[in-house]
Formats: structure tokens, C-alpha cells, sequence
């Protein structure tokens, strides 16, 4: 199969990537000797410096994984649902006497409004969050008999699911492989010119055509994970990043190790730090 490739010259100031549509992406100044080394990278180049990406994060994060707390799979769906402009944290802090007291589908269809409201206050947005969960359990309750279903096609026509939601629901209740284009998500890989889109479902799509189907679930908890950890929106920790060498955005934030060390954030930062030989 033949390949696309860059038709600006390596010469060029800040030259042009390619990204997992094809689009160029214009390289940051300040990265733009790392943007050079991808000039002209083909789409073969591009897949495997995808798959060598999610494996080196595999290693950074071996125990990547969904950081809301649920046992069952309607409880996920609605720690997701009140992870919308919350923390997993203030979520995971909120869902023990939320699970308790709403134990079942027809628990949520059931429930009084304003009772609803004050057991998920601190997540906010918390009335239009009671909506979705009250609609959601009547929907539940009068389509499937109470339980969730597993398909992508019946969860976003449920209230309060989106396409995201379903992919986070399906990947960890179901092990039905998924992509969640979440904010950490959708800037990374834009930052690691994976693509150029910026509607959800199309970065979906595109990332879902470099990395292996298998590998979808996983890759969007070590994405998400790198986002928080290392690859900060405002300041990166460049310089003690495991991508580095693969990353055209390289220079976005501190290349000198001991100033993006005390970056990096998390559990992990010690390992993280000690993989990368600080």
C-alpha cells in the first residue's frame, strides 16, 4: 500500500506532520526541532510510533485503570454520569451513600427529587445530574427490565449517555473494547499529532484505526492517566517524560529532568521517574 506523505520540504521553518487523517499539523515553534524529526512520516511511520506510544505507556502505567469505584454496571454509568465537570475523587467520595440508599434501577426511577439532589449536590450541576439518573432508571426499568445493556447502539439512547459514557460503561462492565475521548485524551493525542480532529467521535475513529481493537479499552485508561500525571495541559513534564523521543510536541513544557520532575503528579511518579533515569 502506498503512502501519503508531507509535501513540505524538512527545510521549512516549523514543519508540517501528519496526522491519523492525513491532515498536516503545523509543528510549535518551540518544538520545532523535535516537530522536524516528523516531517514527511508516512502513515505505516505513523502507526507503529502509535503502537510503540501505548506500549511504553503499558510500562508507565501497568496498573492503568477506570478511577471511578463501581461493582456493578448501572453504578458505573452513574458514577460516570456525576463525573461530568466533577473529579473521579469528589465522585468516589459521593457514590458509597448514593449506591446504598439507590440500589437498583427502580430505586432511581422511584426517587424523590429533592432527596436525589441533596446525595449528589457536591458532584454539581447536581439538577441536571438528578434528570439524567432519574430518566435513566425509569428507561431502565420500562425498556430493559432494569439492567443495563451491553450494546453501544441501546446505551446512547438512554438518557444521561453519551457516546463517551458508553465507551467508558462497556469497556470496564463489559469488556466490550472502547475508546473514551475524554479532555486528557482528546489533547494528547492531538498533541502527539496521532490526529488533527476535534469532534469526539472523529478522534475516536481516527485513533481507533492506528491501535489495535483489543487495545482500545486500555490505551484510553493510559492516555488518561499520562494526561494527569505528566503530560499537563498548561506545563508538560517533558523532560521526564517516557515519550519523549516519540512526541513532536517535545519542548511544550521543561526539558531539563529535575524541573519536569517535580511535575509529575500521582501514585506512580516514582516509578515513573525511575524508568526514565532521573
Amino acid at each position: 500500500m502506498r503512502e501519503p506523505r508531507s509535501t513540505v520540504p524538512a527545510s521549512a521553518g516549523a514543519p508540517d506532520v501528519a496526522a491519523a487523517d492525513g491532515k498536516p499539523v503545523r509543528g510549535r515553534k518551540n518544538g520545532g526541532a523535535q516537530a522536524r524529526k516528523f516531517a514527511g512520516e508516512t502513515r505505516l511511520g505513523l502507526v507503529r510510533r502509535a503502537r510503540r506510544m501505548n506500549r511504553t505507556l503499558a510500562l508507565a502505567f501497568p496498573d492503568a485503570h477506570c478511577e471511578l469505584d463501581f461493582t456493578t454496571p448501572l453504578e458505573l454509568a452513574v458514577a460516570t454520569i456525576l463525573s461530568a465537570q466533577c473529579t473521579d475523587v469528589r465522585v468516589n467520595l459521593t457514590t458509597p451513600a448514593l449506591f446504598a440508599r439507590y440500589p437498583d434501577a427502580r430505586a432511581y426511577a422511584e426517587a424523590d427529587r429533592t432527596e436525589l439532589e441533596e446525595y449528589i449536590r457536591p458532584t454539581g450541576f447536581y439538577r441536571n445530574k438528578t434528570t439524567a439518573l432519574i430518566g435513566l432508571g425509569q428507561a431502565l426499568t420500562e425498556r430493559f427490565d432494569g439492567v443495563l445493556p451491553n450494546t453501544l447502539d441501546e446505551l446512547v439512547r438512554l438518557p444521561g449517555i453519551g457516546r463517551k459514557t458508553a465507551n467508558v460503561i462497556l469497556g470496564n462492565a463489559f469488556d466490550v473494547p472502547g475508546i473514551t475521548v475524554d479532555t486528557h485524551f482528546s489533547r494528547l493525542v492531538q498533541r502527539w499529532r496521532w490526529t488533527t480532529e476535534d469532534d469526539p467521535v472523529k478522534i475516536e475513529h481516527a485513533i481507533g484505526e492506528l491501535i489495535e481493537r483489543k487495545d482500545w479499552t486500555m490505551l484510553s485508561h493510559r492516555v488518561i492517566f499520562h494526561g494527569r500525571r505528566v503530560c499537563h495541559a498548561r506545563k508538560p513534564a517533558c523532560g521526564a517524560c517516557l515519550l519523549a523521543k516519540d512526541c513532536p510536541s517535545f519542548g511544550a513544557g521543561p526539558t531539563d529532568p529535575a524541573t519536569a520532575a517535580a511535575l509529575v503528579k500521582g501514585p506512580e511518579a516514582e516509578h515513573l521517574l525511575d524508568l526514565v533515569g532521573r
